[in-house]
């Protein structure tokens, strides 16, 4: 898949105003059950029939119930009908009680839609270490319509907590002469750091995609895409992508043997990539959306190392938000990301203005610079190590004043 994804083709798939109910056989909602004060806190997703499923847990060691429960029902046929999911609580950290809490939300979706409770999925974000209120949950739960109906703009809503705006994206593509539909929502706002966060993710397609193939895909896309995002650098307990496969479209089974499946794999990897950069654009208290770009490494662990490393360095992401081009603090998070560097062969540029030109500093207008990074919501840095072929991009966001009245009273 191509790394320098400013310069991305859309040769295989056409972008649509579609959403996570747009592949055939989805249906979507959401609604206030009661666990926030007004917002929809209930959302939920399925598919007319079971499909083929496939997921990436967060990394923290203290995975919250909803994932436990997830992960059980996945591995037990590989497949899912459909996720209920909550926003306004975690269900993290709360012992059996709250792993019960997470059964009985499995359990209730599956009868309220019909399907074995094995093919139920469940996701919850919010606020950690509280019982969740599983009689209001039950109360909503009963509420959702089966056939027939479906609401993803209420879904995309229900699902989030801090985040500013919904995120969502779709595309179309032809496989063995029919239109397959892979489309995508996710919440995630704070808390957000390479190797998931508090983030949830979901994507649904109708094409028909082999097991293993669907999984392996998944990792090796969060790797590129979810994975190179970062707002704080904290790593939630409760951060998921789940990927539903219905095969409704019709096409032959996708895998790494079919003729199409680089066009699949492209779709399905800009699916991922615009997800991941609405959540870095959406950063809590952010002003704008942070792109660092690094080419010339020897490997592409190298690279995204770097990348990664430069878009969390909270004195970087404060220059980008007082608009000052200080590349001294980008040279500083180079040093520390762990590669070996040879500044004689480094060169960066802020947003095409070159700053640094083999090791040595360029000269360049400071009032240029400045202008560049006040004016512009989306601010990229190209990073050359000029010592290899190998590439990878990561995003971010600035670091404002509002990051800290928000979570500073997060929970009153």
């Amino acid at each position: 898949m191509n790394q320098l994804y400013e310069k991305e083709s859309t040769a295989f798939f056409t972008k649509t105003d579609g959403n996570i109910s747009s592949p055939a056989g989805f249906f979507a909602g959401g609604l206030h059950c009661g666990i926030k004060r007004k917002r929809p806190d209930l959302g939920w997703l399925y598919s007319a029939v079971p499909a083929q499923a496939a997921a990436v847990y967060t990394t923290n060691q203290f995975q919250a119930a909803p994932i436990q429960i997830t992960k059980e029902s996945i591995m037990e046929s590989g497949k899912l009908s459909g996720i209920i999911v909550n926003s306004g609580n975690a269900n993290s950290f709360t012992g059996n009680e709250g792993l019960r809490h997470a059964r009985l939300m499995r359990e209730w979706f599956a009868a309220q839609i019909g399907v074995n409770e094995s093919l139920i999925g469940v996701a919850s974000t919010g606020v950690i270490g509280e019982l969740l209120p599983v009689e209001k949950i039950e109360t909503g739960i009963r509420r959702i319509e089966k056939e027939g109906t479906s609401h993803p703009d209420l879904f995309e809503k229900a699902i989030l907590t801090t985040d500013t705006f919904q995120k969502r994206a779709c595309v179309t593509l032809e496989i063995d002469g029919k239109t397959v539909t892979v489309a995508g929502c996710a919440k995630g706002s704070g808390m957000i750091h390479p190797n998931m966060a508090t983030m949830l993710a979901f994507i649904t397609t109708d094409a028909k995609v082999e097991a293993a193939a669907l999984q392996n895909l998944l990792k090796q896309t969060v790797d590129e895409t979810f994975n190179m995002i970062t707002v704080d650098g904290d790593t939630s307990t409760n951060d998921m992508v789940v990927v539903m496969a219905n095969g409704l479209a019709g096409n032959d089974t996708l895998s790494y043997a079919h003729p199409d499946w680089k066009k699949f794999a492209e779709s399905f990897a800009y699916i991922a990539r615009e997800l991941a950069k609405q959540i870095a654009r959406d950063g809590e208290g952010a002003t704008k959306l942070v792109e660092v770009c690094v080419t010339g490494a020897e490997t592409e662990k190298e690279a995204q190392t770097v990348a990664k490393t430069v878009i969390g360095s909270n004195l970087v992401k404060a220059a980008v938000f007082g608009a000052d081009a200080n590349w001294g603090r980008i040279i500083n998070a180079i040093g520390y990301s762990g590669v070996q560097v040879d500044e004689q062969t480094l060169s960066i540029r802020i947003g095409g203005i070159p700053v640094v030109e083999k090791g040595m500093p360029a000269s360049y207008s400071e009032d240029e610079a400045h202008a560049y990074l006040k004016e512009n919501d989306k601010i990229c840095i190209a990073i050359d190590l000029g010592a290899g072929t190998c590439q990878g991009t990561a995003w971010g966001c600035d670091l404002t004043y509002d990051y800290v009245k928000i979570n500073a009273t997060y929970r009153s």
